[in-house]
């Protein structure tokens, strides 16, 4: 059964970010003493880390949502009171005006509940009409409330990529992870963006979907499960989609909660260690992607803004974004990046080797 507060609201240990990364580098519990990452960089000469280049702009700009999933490593949910003000949201667009980004991608929590969403993707297009927008929604927003229905629309009308969480083909197996009704009401909204044209051959409108594995192990390999993906649900549901990603759990917030209360902690991090991937670890998302948190702090990706790791330069805010300085920075990495690192790797757009 599905927590029904976030960990932040149940005042555990793991609701903060310190105890996390204690919890990451404690060997005890581990049973083992585990190669450093930054030393598995080293061996490669990859270590300090740098970007390749800053071509993805992502922001959180809220942690508010309308689920409480048991994986969620935001530990989003409908108690969290942290969102982007339209103050943040504004200084984002000066620097997506001054900046050229291929990409701004959009997260959460659900951001369609920031009340300045909308608002926000339409002033994003006044100054940069091509960037690709991504919205991560979670689906089930699009039923939560009369005032959401209406989301389709708005995302074809403004040319947004939809990325949407399914973890499984079943109900069973999507509400044990993400909340009872989840997969029923995922179901609805996926044809709901097909009707608007999402998904479908002769459209540009993309619509993709992310898994991740319900338990403690690596996700089997990308192009087989959109394969059998694209098969059930067209064939159960007549719902089309353009790709899946398959993205490994990263074990921080409360995936990291649940690794700990079933015993997997240990095997799962020695899984991600044995399965480290050199060529993984050279394309990892966060040599290319810039990560602001709900408050305008930088991060090097989603994972190390959860860990409150901001950046390590002068710029660590958005208000006094330096786009040199931080294409020349070096990344922050800890244990939590094995996740990223582990068989195929795992970024926000899936396997990158």
């Amino acid at each position: 059964m599905n927590p029904v507060k976030s960990l932040k609201a149940q005042k555990s240990e793991l609701g903060e970010s310190a105890f996390q990364l204690k919890v990451l580098n404690d060997e005890h519990r581990l049973g083992q003493k585990i190669s450093l990452f930054r030393d598995k960089l080293k061996e490669q000469s990859l270590f300090p880390l740098k970007p390749t280049k800053l071509d993805i702009f992502q922001i959180n700009v809220g942690k508010m949502c309308n689920q409480v999933c048991k994986h969620c490593h935001v530990d989003a949910g409908p108690d969290r009171k942290e969102i982007m003000t339209q103050e943040t949201m504004q200084q984002c667009i000066d620097v997506l005006a001054k900046h050229k980004f291929s990409t701004l991608d959009l997260t959460g929590g659900a951001p369609e509940m920031n009340n300045n969403f909308r608002w926000f993707i339409e002033e994003i297009r006044k100054v940069d009409a091509d960037i690709n927008i991504i919205v991560r929604c979670n689906l089930t927003i699009i039923l939560a409330n009369p005032k959401y229905h209406d989301l389709p629309d708005f995302f074809r009308k403004h040319r947004l990529e939809v990325v949407s969480s399914l973890p499984a083909t079943s109900a069973s197996r999507t509400d044990s992870q993400r909340g009872d009704g989840v997969f029923e009401d995922s179901i609805k909204a996926l044809l709901m963006l097909n009707e608007v044209g999402y998904g479908k051959e002769d459209s540009d409108l993309k619509l993709n979907l992310v898994y991740n594995p319900a338990g403690a192990f690596l996700p089997a390999g990308q192009a087989g499960l959109e394969k059998e993906f694209k098969r059930v649900l067209s064939t159960k549901f007549g719902i089309v989609f353009n790709s899946l990603f398959a993205i490994t759990n990263i074990p921080i917030s409360r995936y990291l909660d649940y690794l700990l209360v079933s015993g997997n902690y240990a095997s799962y991090m020695d899984k991600l260690v044995e399965a480290y991937n050199p060529v993984a670890a050279e394309n990892v998302m966060c040599r290319n992607t810039l990560s602001i948190g709900w408050d305008g702090y930088l991060y090097d990706c989603d994972f190390n803004q959860m860990l409150e790791l901001k950046v390590d330069a002068k710029s660590k805010h958005i208000s006094d974004f330096d786009f040199e300085e931080l294409s020349n920075r070096s990344i922050i990495v800890n244990q939590h990046c094995y996740g990223c690192t582990a068989g195929a790797g795992s970024s926000c757009g899936g396997e990158v080797a």
